[in-house]
């Protein structure tokens, strides 16, 4: 594919959820976490790992994931969550579920349809790969760490998209981690963050051509002394 300016990938890109049934290159992906570990670090201490996995130990996770999920097994999730979203963002998170529920066809009363998609995140989107971000453990009380494990995430999103690959950062993927850390090997010194899931575009799935909008400059910003 061509290759794209730093304007096309920011603005082009966007968070696919149905893939094609295509290998990834071990070698491609290196040159995208090649790309992402070069996101900014607080003093350089470049808190990141990544577990990137596919084939059978991904479909363990996969169905160990969905399995407990639908047995009522408690999330484990390790990374802090915070309160449920309320007010405006819990007003654009339900936007987005709106259009990705349209664009899927999805009716508010279509209760198995509904829960088939929730199941989807749950499976990591039935993408060929997964990336796992973790972080070392020593510096979980360290607000620099989720900033820069952030930083590198959406550096490694754009990089792959910069590739022809599509992503979606989720937490999803990672709800048992119990499952997660035995499928993936991830050492007890690391705590699991965030979850990647990675692959080549599916074209006709629908849910792909949705574009989440975005506050304005206006709305997020104020400028001082200008």
């Amino acid at each position: 594919m061509p290759a794209q300016t730093f304007d096309e990938v920011v603005l082009g890109r966007r968070s696919i959820r149905g893939y094609l049934d295509k290998p990834v290159p071990r070698a491609l992906i290196e040159e995208i976490l090649t790309l992402a570990m070069r996101a900014p670090t607080s003093m350089n201490t470049q808190p990141w790992h990544f577990h990137v996995i596919t084939g059978e130990p991904l479909n363990h996770i996969r169905q160990g994931n969905t399995e407990r999920i639908l047995a009522g097994e408690p999330d484990s999730r390790e990374f802090r969550r915070g309160e449920p979203f309320a007010g405006v963002h819990r007003e654009r998170q339900v936007g987005v579920a709106k259009q990705l529920f349209s664009a899927m066809g999805i009716a508010r009363d279509d209760a198995a349809a509904r829960q088939d998609w929730v199941l989807r995140g749950f499976r990591q989107f039935d993408a060929p790969v997964c990336v796992i971000v973790t972080y070392d453990r020593d510096l979980s009380g360290s607000d620099d760490t989720a900033f820069d494990c952030g930083a590198v995430t959406t550096a490694l999103v754009n990089a792959a998209w910069s590739r022809g690959l599509g992503c979606v950062i989720n937490s999803q993927g990672i709800m048992q981690s119990p499952v997660v850390r035995e499928h993936a090997g991830i050492p007890d010194d690391q705590v699991i963050m965030k979850a990647v899931a990675l692959g080549w575009p599916d074209p006709d799935f629908p849910a792909n051509a949705v574009i989440s909008t975005r506050k304005s400059v206006e709305e997020a910003t104020r400028f001082v002394g200008f």
